[in-house]
């Protein structure tokens, strides 16, 4: 029987015993499902450690899915640890004050452009991205970024100039 055929017969007969090996020991059970994911495919490319006794083979891949395990776990704490600093130095930042009514404005009227407008704009203004890394990250040439900046720029002219219109009417 080809190792390929022998795999599959493995996940068939032992792929639930791996999945509830999993459930029982993550939190949230939801994430056993990748688990088991990230176990067959460490199996698979292991497929040359494959034992030949059908009990040993599975018993393999439980030590396989408790290395995956060991792995989400630490990836989990580095996460936690993580945002932890992450907070802490957000926390020390001083607060910013209440925006203009400039900013707000801008940002209305930012709100009410389409999508594609929107994303330019912030990446050239807010990002501080070149008209080349714009191309780059949006995969159009800098001739398009460019004019479709020109253009996201006239229609968020027009947008603040519609709400300048409304706040002057109120």
């Amino acid at each position: 029987m080809s190792s390929e055929r022998r795999f599959t017969l493995l996940v068939e007969s032992a792929g639930g015993r791996i999945l509830s090996y999993l459930t029982r020991r993550v939190d949230p059970p939801c994430d056993a499902a990748d688990l088991l994911a990230d176990t067959l495919t460490v199996a698979w490319r292991r497929i040359a450690d494959l034992p030949a006794d059908d009990d040993q083979a599975t018993a393999w891949l439980i030590g396989i899915a408790r290395g995956v395990l060991a792995n989400h776990r630490r990836g989990r704490t580095r996460r936690a640890a993580l945002a932890d600093r992450l907070r802490a130095r957000l926390a020390d930042q001083p607060t910013r004050p209440d925006p203009s009514g400039e900013a707000v404005a801008i940002r209305d009227a930012l709100g009410r452009l389409p999508e594609p407008d929107r994303e330019l704009l912030t990446l050239t203004a807010w990002d501080g991205l070149s008209t080349n890394e714009v191309a780059a990250v949006l995969k159009i040439t800098p001739a398009a970024v460019r004019q479709r900046l020109l253009r996201a720029r006239g229609r968020l002219r027009a947008a603040l100039l519609d709400h300048q219109t409304t706040v002057s009417r109120a």
